[in-house]
């Protein structure tokens, strides 16, 4: 990468039950097409399986391989209608199963960690209102501090504990309900670009 440039990874998740095609992997597949229209950002893409092992195996080795200036994890909630941007995320409570049946032996994400909750620096509510202000923006913004205790949860508490002031996490609705794949990736190419310019004006991080 060139000096100056800056590096972003964005992951979304593979298939799971009632959801054979995972929108956030779609949306992310296509916010990869359409770019981020800054040759000075290098963007990496990642599908994750829905799988408590393989995320504790794959994400830290994704932060010491890139050391991204801002890492995004992208998701799929069958309850939202709009971009959720998840302001934090929770250590404790993993007792869903995954995709290959199994959940963490001690229920927690990040073992001995003295946060049960644990905040992004980055101001979600700042990423919404500039989302919203789009007028040619179709997606709207929603800022949620529940991301649901499961593997999308899972994920965004682990790469806070690597970083907490450069992850981020956002929910997409499913396909068609009501944003195809473009508005989709069109919607986190504004959000992406909303929490880089935070990273530049630090005085709007959560503190």
């Amino acid at each position: 990468m060139p000096s100056g440039n800056k590096c972003i990874v964005v992951t979304g998740y593979g298939p799971f039950r009632g959801h054979t095609v995972n929108a956030s992997w779609v949306a992310v597949q296509e916010l990869k097409s359409l770019g981020l229209d800054d040759d000075t950002v290098e963007l990496h893409v990642y599908e994750i399986p829905v799988s408590y092992d393989v995320v504790k195996r794959t994400i830290p080795g994704l932060w010491e391989k890139h050391k991204p200036d801002l890492m995004v994890h992208v998701g799929v909630s069958g309850m939202a209608c709009e971009l959720t941007l998840e302001q934090q995320a929770h250590n404790d409570g993993y007792d869903r199963y995954d995709v290959d049946g199994q959940v963490p032996h001690t229920k927690m994400c990040v073992d001995g960690s003295c946060h049960n909750i644990i905040a992004s620096g980055l101001n979600m509510s700042l990423v919404c209102e500039e989302v919203n202000n789009m007028c040619e923006m179709k997606a709207k913004a929603v800022v949620s501090h529940d991301p649901g205790r499961y593997l999308c949860d899972f994920i965004y508490c682990l790469s806070l504990h690597i970083n907490k002031n450069r992850t981020a996490f956002i929910h997409v609705p499913p396909l068609d309900a009501p944003y195809n794949a473009s508005e989709l990736a069109q919607g986190l190419r504004a959000a992406i670009k909303s929490m880089l310019s935070q990273l530049t004006s630090p005085s709007n991080a959560v503190i």
